[in-house]
């Protein structure tokens, strides 16, 4: 154990970041998995929980102090906690949008500032961050999620430039639909205008059912794993449709991917 790679997860409540932690853990990895509510939180084997929320600077501190003082190092960040929003743009409250914005971007860049002092000391590190297909295409009635993970990927872009020289690599992970409780249970804006009511309700069945018809997380966390522990690479998409959308969004013409977008989203 003494040997093994040091791994700090945020978010494993559930979905990919939980059976991240497990498949780290499996791959013999010591395990730290942050959690917004310890007390509320289930156990899970060979990972050991930290309380932790990725909106509050302070308790993302003590959260890596823990660790530090634990296991004396972090060669693995994961920023895997993350929220979504469902709604038209112009329904879209600026409160609603800073409080996505204040966990999907701000609360990686605040995990991101804690655990680099450690990283740059010990002159090595990986930081894996979990964007979406929505970092690099649009989904209409998606406009804020798809605006903090296109925020995500501008951040760990540049970022990478500038820890590599301390041998530190950032990464990105960049999921299609997954079967998670994520976009099952997907929060919509406050505001509704009647005039967007009805392509609303179609994107809304639309998602739905693609998230019903996808595969586990099993496929994005064996890709999450390679990013972590393999061979640097900046951008990994997961095998299938994740993967077939960065092709054509790099080697169709706009026209073509247009058109294929407003097909998944049910719009014509």
């Amino acid at each position: 154990m003494s040997n093994a790679k040091v791994v700090v997860i945020t978010g494993v409540s559930s979905g990919i970041g939980r059976s991240a932690a497990i498949k780290f853990s499996n791959q013999g990895c010591r395990v730290f998995g942050t959690v917004r509510n310890i007390a509320k939180a289930q156990a899970i084997p060979g990972v050991e929980l930290v309380e932790m929320d990725v909106r509050d600077e302070a308790s993302v501190q003590r959260a890596v102090e823990t660790v530090i003082a634990a296991a004396h190092r972090i060669d693995v960040l994961v920023n895997s906690a993350g929220g979504t929003l469902l709604g038209a743009a112009e329904e879209t409250s600026i409160a609603e949008a800073q409080a996505l914005f204040d966990t999907n971007l701000f609360g990686t860049l605040r995990t991101i500032k804690a655990v680099l002092p450690h990283m740059r000391q010990q002159r090595s590190g990986r930081i894996v961050n979990i964007s979406s297909v929505l970092g690099f295409l649009p989904a209409p009635y998606m406009a804020l999620y798809a605006a903090s993970k296109h925020a995500v990927e501008g951040l760990s872009e540049t970022l990478d430039h500038e820890v590599r020289q301390f041998g530190i690599r950032v990464t990105l992970v960049e999921p299609s639909f997954t079967k998670t409780n994520l976009d099952l249970n997907a929060p919509e804006t406050a505001l509704k205008i009647p005039d967007y009511s009805q392509e609303l309700g179609i994107v809304s069945r639309a998602i739905q059912q693609n998230v019903q018809k996808a595969p586990a997380p099993d496929g994005v966390v064996d890709t999450l794993v390679d990013a972590a522990l393999g061979p640097w690479k900046m951008r990994r998409t997961p095998k299938g449709e994740a993967s077939l959308l960065a092709k054509l969004r790099r080697f169709m013409p706009a026209g073509p991917v247009e058109k294929g977008l407003r097909k998944t989203f049910g719009l014509a």
